[in-house]
């Protein structure tokens, strides 16, 4: 019974640290406040907008329809501005329409980005298609500005942190962001400085050099910035590590970014930069290439296993590192070649069951012992 107590009553503790209110504004209202600076919508999310123009078009006939939509919700700040945190893809496709959008805005409606969304793939009212705002007739262009929508309001008393797993809660239902997406819009919520921090470091040439592997996609879901993350991760909170990657980073993210004696940054930014300047001038491109099938060369794909053992056992032998001269790179690019060719290397790095603590544990071990050894014989 007193369980049952002691949980009702945790609840209810809960429950008293979130403020919500509702209202209901018309889309008009929300351009201004947008075009105001009283809507706010971080750059870091505003990337996510997605939508095609078909989907854009599609909702803009959704709203003149007068068909029902889900509501929105934002944040209110300390001033009274509000930061939107779901509805992204309705707000910025009636801003698109209404030729407001930062991203659009080339004036040649044939151009890549034209400034005013033109509608096009409206399948109820076809005769919408290729009709822009300005060139709706006037009733409707009043209708589509006085439709309202439901905007569910977490107010600035809220507890911070509920706003952060509100936020999080909210964008992770679908599959369409990736888990790095997802933790750059969030974690701001917290404190925007640690994934500041990674972007910077992402774009670091020498980093960039060594992932140049990558594929578009990849990057476009901003995987550079999850291998940055995993760097700290893994060289600062290994032990942490069980099975679920995408938990692990997220948990290691939220630490880092909660209070800045977690995160030492002039000292973690002087490991990473010295790191990949370290990798880039041995293997470069091929940093984190298994070996071919022969075992003769390295192969051009990107392994995040590899990435996980080399990268970590050059930042954990810094210090038997930094003599390098010249002659020692040449060596160390050898070393590194043997150890992706040996097959001691390639069975904890290859085939299923690799995902977990102990494999991890073996490969970063397997490297840091033979870079160990040639730090010792410098």
């Amino acid at each position: 019974m007193s369980k049952s107590i002691d949980l009702i009553s945790e609840i209810e503790d809960k429950i008293n640290t979130v403020r919500t209110r509702s209202l209901d504004l018309s889309f008009n209202e929300l351009l201004d406040m947008y075009k105001d600076g009283e809507l706010i919508i971080d750059p870091e999310y505003q990337r996510l907008f997605r939508w095609s123009e078909v989907q854009q078009s599609r909702f803009i006939e959704s709203l003149l329809l007068e068909m029902p939509i889900p509501p929105i919700f934002v944040i209110e700040q300390e001033e009274g501005k509000y930061e939107l945190i779901d509805g992204l893809q309705r707000v910025s496709s009636y801003i698109h329409f209404r030729g407001e959008h930062p991203d659009y805005q080339e004036e040649e409606e044939d151009s890549e980005k034209p400034r005013f969304l033109k509608l096009d793939g409206c399948d109820i009212c076809e005769s919408l298609n290729g009709l822009i705002y300005k060139t709706l007739p006037t009733t409707l262009q009043i209708r589509l500005k006085r439709n309202f929508i439901r905007v569910e309001v977490l107010r600035k008393e809220s507890d911070p942190r509920l706003r952060y797993h509100m936020f999080k809660r909210l964008n992770t239902g679908g599959s369409k962001l990736s888990d790095q997406e997802v933790r750059n819009c969030t974690i701001r919520l917290l404190s925007p400085k640690f994934n500041d921090f990674l972007i910077e470091c992402s774009k670091f040439p020498q980093f960039e050099n060594c992932i140049s592997s990558l594929n578009d996609d990849k990057r476009e879901q901003k995987y550079d910035q999850e291998l940055v993350l995993r760097f700290f991760a893994l060289k600062n909170m290994r032990e942490q590590y069980v099975h679920d990657v995408g938990s692990y980073l997220t948990e290691c993210m939220e630490y880092f970014s909660i209070s800045p004696d977690n995160f030492n940054y002039e000292k973690e930014k002087n490991i990473f930069e010295t790191t990949f300047d370290i990798l880039n001038k041995t293997l470069g491109k091929k940093s984190f290439s298994p070996a071919t099938a022969t075992k003769k060369n390295l192969s051009s794909r990107f392994a995040i296993y590899h990435y996980e053992a080399i990268t970590l056992c050059i930042a954990l032998n810094l210090d038997g590192l930094n003599k390098l001269t010249e002659t020692n790179i040449s060596n160390l690019k050898a070393i590194l070649t043997d150890i992706k060719k040996d097959q001691g290397f390639i069975d904890i790095t290859t085939g299923g069951g690799k995902n977990y603590a102990s494999p991890l544990k073996k490969r970063v071990e397997f490297a840091e012992e033979r870079i160990r050894e040639f730090c010792n014989g410098l």
